[in-house]
């Protein structure tokens, strides 16, 4: 058999061809139905499991905390101070209320767990009653565990227990609004109750009335500058849409001083400054508010990576 060229021609042809399904077959049929190696993901596009958007990403190995919707006090890192029975909302199956002057809900720290530190702490509220004190608080958001006056809503952390039994256990960063106002501010508490300090950052959150309507309330606290300083920002979503307006921010670089006077201040022996910056991390945050009613749902906490 003489092979000639038109011989040739076909045969490479053929085998380009051949070269040609294979290709086809395994690398785009193959590989593209291949299932992909499993990815870290903590929270898709940004969002939370309650479909709430994050202002900043989930750290790697972060710790995150989601309310049990279904059951909440079936959680042993959740407990309210006090025991103040909460109920499921007859109107809104996703949603619970609670009602009593002072409310602490709070989630604690197992022992093998990081500690709450640099966080993003979420929560929707739907203020239902306020309680008639009567009277003013001067020094406006008032964030410790006596008496409240102002009927008020605040997220804190970087502490641990507030009692007397402990002072100096009772430090927090404490981002709030005074419901009544309808203003924002932060305190700062560097040990229970003595290290008190004024507000700062004071903000209108509003300008519509909280009563009976669904709001975000979302505090985020990260240190700064190697550990030296801490950096506080609040944000609300006003029309209970996930979209999130900035109310406020500040930077505790020290110069935040408590409002006691030295003696008292001195009087816990907690060995702090008295415009002591809080860097530290604490077991305990908490979801507080004094002398309102009101629902609740999809609260959360997540260690961040601020940007």
């Amino acid at each position: 058999m003489i092979i000639t060229k038109p011989h040739l021609a076909i045969v490479g042809l053929t085998i380009i061809t051949i070269i040609l399904i294979y290709y086809y077959y395994y690398e785009i049929v193959v590989l593209r139905e291949k299932q992909p190696e499993p990815q870290e993901v903590i929270t898709p596009e940004g969002k939370d499991i309650f479909g709430v958007k994050e202002i900043y990403p989930t750290a790697k190995d972060g710790r995150e905390w989601f309310i049990n919707m279904e059951d909440p006090l079936n959680d042993e890192s959740f407990s309210i101070t006090s025991k103040v029975p909460i109920v499921r909302n007859i109107e809104d199956g996703l949603a619970w209320s609670i009602n009593n002057t002072q409310i602490r809900m709070n989630i604690d720290t197992p022992a093998d767990v990081q500690a709450w530190k640099n966080i993003e702490m979420t929560g929707y509220i739907k203020l239902k009653s306020v309680y008639d004190t009567n009277q003013e608080d001067e020094g406006g958001t008032d964030n410790g565990d006596s008496e409240s006056l102002t009927p008020d809503l605040t997220w804190r952390a970087r502490g641990g227990s507030h009692n007397s039994q402990n002072p100096c256990e009772g430090t927090a960063l404490n981002g709030g609004i005074d419901v009544v106002n309808m203003e924002a501010a932060w305190k700062k508490e560097i040990w229970h109750t003595g290290g008190y300090t004024d507000s700062r950052g004071s903000a209108k959150v509003t300008e519509s009335p909280l009563l009976d309507r669904w709001i975000g309330w979302k505090i985020i606290m990260y240190n700064q500058d190697n550990d030296t300083s801490v950096k506080m920002e609040s944000f609300i979503d006003d029309n209970n849409d996930n979209v999130w307006k900035k109310v406020n921010e500040i930077i505790d670089e020290g110069g935040w001083f408590a409002n006691s006077s030295d003696e008292e201040f001195s009087s816990a022996n907690c060995n702090k400054a008295k415009d002591y910056i809080i860097t530290n991390s604490g077991p305990i945050a908490s979801f507080r508010a004094d002398n309102i009613a009101f629902d609740f749902k999809n609260l959360s906490i997540r260690e961040i990576q601020p940007a």
